[in-house]
């Protein structure tokens, strides 16, 4: 074998798995922007650069919202919201979230949709997770938006951190799951427009579920230590 036979036949080095792809240029919609965690997100994501536009039911209320925040942000009813979007961010309550998606079928086809969505029921023994039909809130959204392409991410971050502006740096990683891997990449380099975050990718959308529903046992965390907890992975 000759040594141009040796190199055309050599296997390409594996892809850094912290490459990813310049997300600076694209509009990140959110919807249920008004809410403490949509806010939050919207606020975050402006202050590290990135077009934003919050999504409510009333565009009065995501004009307000918007107009609180600054940073460029714009305030439109959800389905202007989801049109004028390249990346929708789902920050809705569960009880409205098959409701929503349903009513945007039309408005997010070929749209990347990051569902962040924690199924939860409220007892006096605290939070507890909830197991919809389809096994997640990620998963549900995949069976009502079979015309976009959908993710999980964002489940695990405090809305009192993101909106707080006397914080700087939120150092949590935030768990990507999806079934294509360029989309989960793409969500991954939003993550990382946030100072101090990492988004790592963590499987498919068959495995949603116990990452939504982490959050009931950071709940507890939270209430028992009277902080601000998310999650971060070691050893990557």
């Amino acid at each position: 074998m000759t040594s141009q036979d040796a190199a055309a036949s050599a296997k390409p080095a594996p892809k850094d798995p912290w490459e990813l792809p310049d997300v600076s240029g694209l509009v990140v919609g959110v919807l249920g922007g008004t809410g403490d965690q949509g806010r939050g997100l919207a606020y975050r994501l402006a202050r590290g650069g990135q077009q934003v536009i919050i999504g409510s039911r009333a565009a009065e209320r995501a004009e307000t919202a918007a107009a609180e925040l600054g940073l460029g942000i714009r305030g439109l009813d959800n389905a202007g919201c989801a049109r004028e979007s390249d990346i929708v961010i789902v920050a809705v309550p569960w009880d409205g979230h098959e409701k929503t998606l349903t009513a945007l079928r039309t408005e997010l086809a070929g749209k990347l949709v990051v569902d962040c969505v924690n199924p939860l029921g409220f007892d006096k023994q605290g939070a507890y997770a909830l197991v919809p039909e389809e096994g997640s809130a990620a998963q549900q959204a995949a069976a009502l938006l079979p015309d976009s392409r959908v993710t999980a991410a964002f489940h695990h971050l405090s809305a009192v951190l993101l909106q707080d502006p006397e914080v700087t740096e939120i150092p949590n990683d935030v768990m990507v799951l999806g079934e294509d891997r360029a989309d989960c990449e793409t969500v991954q380099a939003l993550a990382q427009r946030i100072p101090g975050m990492r988004g790592v990718f963590a499987g498919r959308l068959r495995n949603a579920h116990q990452v939504e529903s982490l959050v009931a046992n950071l709940i507890s965390v939270n209430r028992r230590y009277k902080a601000h907890a998310g999650v971060r992975l070691t050893d990557i």
